[in-house]
């Protein structure tokens, strides 16, 4: 099986939503001189307002269903053709959802069928330096892969991919891409040509979880100013061996295409077997794990010497 992939580093309209969707209706309306045309395209993490909304969180919200009928009406009105096959979309919102508002990734399949393939909330929320999500949204508590036309994704948003433990349960659970919408601000500087150190270490990580699991992984960042801080993009997709396949410029919007072939995913993971090998360990490591310490040792365990 092959997909039609293409990510999208945008430049959100801050705090204006109806600005934002009309870039991305010019987006939709690239795709249909992309050859092949995308099976699945990605947008950022909070795509549609930008990321440092602090106090502008709950009133920019939308419940999942909003973003749907919004997407689709652009969608429809704009760059589907009558034999085109459906779109499906991933892209980075603030959710309401329960009187809860969440930072959340819709994938959704838009077309005369449209409808809600996933809803993930972003787990891990950082809330140290320049960040304040803890104060704004509330975090989600689940990871899990979801099916698509095409095959099996998960989705992660920005700092969920950083805990290991994240990209290990959506691999488990059958996930062959891994998307990772995110809002990464500029940080630090390596020496020579002058790339952030944020950026690079984006790279190690992502490499990192595509070897490790034998998946795809695609990171889309968003592009932009807000105030004062900077998003240079960076956007990157690795395949299940650990080579990138694509890599979005820093500084500057782009739309990049590209197929992957899914059929490479069995071919890493037989010349690295190491997820089966956490399968395999898995249920034994989950038996016999520490379950607190009682008198400064783990409980279970025995002096040594005995009595």
């Amino acid at each position: 099986m092959k997909l039609n992939l293409a990510i999208c580093q945008f430049r959100p309209v801050k705090a204006d939503v109806e600005a934002s969707l009309a870039e991305a209706a010019r987006v939709f309306e690239r795709l249909e001189a992309m050859t092949p045309r995308p099976d699945m395209l990605v947008f950022p993490e909070t795509a549609l307002t930008g990321y440092f909304l602090e106090g502008g969180v709950r009133e920019h919200a939308m419940t999942a269903e909003r973003m749907l009928e919004r997407l689709n009406g652009l969608y429809l009105s704009g760059a589907a053709r009558p034999d085109d096959a459906p779109l499906e979309v991933v892209i980075g919102f603030f959710e309401l959802y329960r009187d809860r508002v969440y930072n959340s990734a819709l994938c959704a399949r838009l077309g005369e069928d449209p409808a809600i393939l996933h809803v993930h909330r972003k787990v891990f929320l950082p809330t140290y330096g320049v960040f304040q999500e803890e104060r704004f949204v509330d975090p989600g508590h689940t990871v899990r892969a979801f099916d698509t036309s095409w095959g099996r994704a998960a989705i992660l948003i920005c700092e969920d991919v950083f805990h290991s433990i994240s990209s290990t349960l959506a691999a488990l659970d059958g996930a062959q891409l891994i998307l990772v919408p995110s809002a990464s601000p500029a940080r630090g500087f390596e020496p020579g040509p002058g790339v952030p150190g944020n950026v690079v270490r984006w790279d190690r990580v992502l490499r990192t979880i595509a070897e490790e699991h034998g998946v795809f992984v695609a990171a889309v960042q968003i592009l932009g100013f807000e105030g004062g801080k900077a998003f240079p993009g960076g956007s990157v997709v690795f395949g299940p061996g650990g080579e990138a396949i694509a890599r979005a410029p820093l500084w500057e919007e782009a739309l990049l295409g590209m197929r992957l072939d899914l059929r490479e995913i069995s071919a890493a993971r037989v010349g690295g077997p190491l997820l089966a090998d956490l399968e395999r360990a898995l249920p034994g490591l989950l038996l016999h794990r520490p379950r607190g310490t009682e008198g400064g040792r783990p409980s279970g365990h025995e002096p040594e010497g005995g009595s």
